[in-house]
């Protein structure tokens, strides 16, 4: 069974090598591209002040995560939840970046033995030359993003895990099951995915969906999608 891990963080800024610090991080376990309930998911003591330009993106205080571990405490359940599995990220570069340095910082190794799945890179090859954040996505693929309030690891994980399975080729039309692992039970529960609450738009432009048109028209009646232009015209 293909077993990946979406991450996402929540840090006090953006440059890591520059002594920024991670406040959240969440890992959530995709079983053949399904979100099974095992995640991994906590707030994080960054050891230094929260400026209010990162607090106005996420919302965390220091004050939130005073009392919180350090990463020197949670970085041995970390490792054992991620193993070696591939790992999926949206700009992977930026997490990965704040992860590699806080595990330089307790002298652990750096994540270099886990494959890597860079959704953001997916979706700059699915759809050049549009916008590709989180947001833009989920607005792409019908997603419900109301619960994205503010930035967070926790649903930004959550997200992310709808939109690759949207990216890898998207849900079934009609039934698709999830399995869940019941870890307590040792059984297999299955449940409904949502479907898309309305119909993807159409990735043709105007200019092209004209141009194939006249093109039909021209090859007259052998044409074998003037068969179905028919069709969508009569209903």
């Amino acid at each position: 069974m293909e077993r990946e891990i979406v991450i996402d963080t929540e840090t006090t800024g953006l440059e890591a090598n520059a002594g920024d610090r991670i406040i959240e991080i969440a890992a959530i376990e995709l079983l053949n591209g399904i979100p099974s309930q095992n995640i991994f998911h906590t707030y994080v003591n960054p050891e230094r002040d929260i400026p209010d330009s990162a607090f106005k993106v996420h919302g965390i205080s220091y004050e939130m995560v005073a009392d919180k571990p350090k990463f020197c405490d949670i970085v041995d359940q970390f490792l054992e939840f991620i193993v070696g599995d591939p790992i999926v990220a949206h700009n992977a570069e930026f997490d990965l970046g704040f992860i590699n340095a806080e595990l330089r910082r307790v002298g652990r190794a750096a994540l270099n033995g886990n494959p890597v799945v860079d959704t953001l890179a997916m979706a700059r090859k699915k759809f050049p030359a549009q916008s590709n954040s989180l947001d833009a996505l989920c607005n792409r693929f019908g997603i419900d993003r109301s619960r994205r309030v503010k930035h967070g690891a926790l649903v930004d994980a959550e997200i992310l895990a709808e939109v690759y399975t949207e990216l890898r080729g998207g849900r079934q039309t009609t039934l698709t099951l999830q399995v869940r692992r019941e870890i307590s039970k040792g059984a297999a529960n299955f449940s409904l995915l949502r479907q898309r609450p309305r119909d993807l738009p159409l990735a043709l432009a105007d200019a092209e969906s004209a141009a194939h048109a006249l093109l039909v028209q021209e090859l007259g009646a052998p044409a074998l999608w003037a068969r179905y232009t028919e069709v969508s015209e009569s209903k």
